[in-house]
């Protein structure tokens, strides 16, 4: 049957990973109120188009820290994805750099940065948890600098692992003949066996709870990257972000997989977008499914989104073949929302495009 949409991938998936391994990749924290309203919370945003423009010529390409890119669609880290396909990360990077856009290699990937880099040419940035030992931290940096990768996404919602009950059911750990490749000189790529999440207890030993804004002023000392603080949800934080250095926001809720009813990140940008002043721009990740999604997000002020799941589950249905065509669904996707809304660049999609169901008419523009 032929696949029409990104949502589709995840039934194939589902059929064809073991459980351990699909569930660890589609499951939220705890009741996984905020999975499911990282989705809801698009339905509720709706489209004012603007009608009888020449839309016969669309631009959808962008720059994100200077790197040109060809659309505002980019690869949010994911972790282990040779779980999903034996070809994993390589896999990924092949198929974003085929599409011209930024992939984001997670720390905890099944592929080192050197072997990523090694596929070819592409934009990269790297995803960075912070562990005990700043001399890892330090010498992880240092590689993927090496390896060519531009930014640095800094995870900062996760002092301890969300709980995820079906890895606890599950007893999820990283299958036998896996490592987690960037760690593996240093005896931190493997995953004990628990009598809970593997994962939770790698964390509880390994990540740094102490972790806080000194620590992102830090990274700064060590690396000329620019450092994407991920996983920001109020405009309180974005403020500080700047005030620490960071050169951009990821409105993340890390896929719903850390603190539950935490709201949609497409609820929460807003508020990010207005504490920013323009003075760094901000990203999307969570949920985004559609390229009517993608839309939304950048009327709502977003400079662009990431996808992770659609990235997983695609993968494991269809290898790099898979991923290159979620990106390219979207691509056309959001191109076409483009033209039936009037826009023909990305600086025509504005907050008037849009009408937020928690908006009563009169926010709306007067005629």
């Amino acid at each position: 049957m032929e696949i029409t949409n990104v949502t589709e991938y995840e039934a194939i998936a589902k059929e064809k990973l073991p459980k351990m391994v699909y569930d660890y990749y589609a499951s939220g924290a705890e009741d996984q109120w905020t999975l499911k309203e990282n989705r809801n919370a698009f339905a509720r945003i709706l489209f004012r188009p603007r009608i009888l423009i020449d839309v016969s010529k669309i631009d959808m390409t962008t720059t994100v820290l200077g790197f040109k890119i060809s659309m505002p669609i980019m690869v949010a880290p994911t972790a282990m994805q040779k779980m999903a396909h034996p070809e994993g990360e390589y896999a990924t990077a092949r198929a974003a750099s085929a599409a011209g856009t930024i992939m984001t290699l997670s720390s905890w990937a099944t592929s080192s940065v050197e072997e990523v880099a090694s596929t070819g040419p592409g934009i990269r940035f790297f995803q960075l948890y912070v562990y005990k030992n700043r001399k890892v931290v330090e010498q992880l940096v240092r590689r993927a600098e090496k390896a060519g990768f531009k930014a640095i996404a800094l995870t900062v919602d996760t002092p301890r692992l969300g709980r995820r009950e079906s890895d606890i059911k599950n007893r999820f750990t990283l299958p036998p003949n896996l490592t987690l490749k960037n760690f593996e000189g240093l005896d931190l790529g493997k995953m004990d066996e628990a009598n809970d999440s593997g994962l939770a207890s790698y964390v509880a030993g390994q990540i740094d709870r102490t972790l806080s804004w000194k620590d992102v002023q830090w990274l700064q000392t060590i690396t000329n990257m620019p450092i994407l603080v991920k996983g920001v949800l109020t405009g309180e934080d974005a403020r500080i972000a700047i005030q620490a250095g960071a050169a951009g926001i990821i409105v993340s809720n890390h896929g719903a997989r850390q603190l539950d009813y935490v709201p949609a990140t497409i609820s929460a940008l807003e508020e990010v977008v207005k504490a920013t002043q323009g003075r760094v721009p901000v990203f999307l990740d969570g949920g985004v499914r559609r390229g009517t999604d993608v839309f939304k997000a950048l009327a709502l002020g977003a400079s662009g989104i990431f996808i992770g799941r659609p990235v997983v589950f695609s993968l494991a249905a269809e290898g790099e073949a898979g991923v290159r065509k979620v990106l390219q669904m979207l691509r056309d996707e959001f191109e076409l929302t483009m033209a039936l809304s009037g826009c023909r660049s990305l600086s025509e999609i504005t907050r008037n495009h849009i009408v937020t169901e928690w908006e009563t008419p009169r926010h709306l523009p007067r005629l």
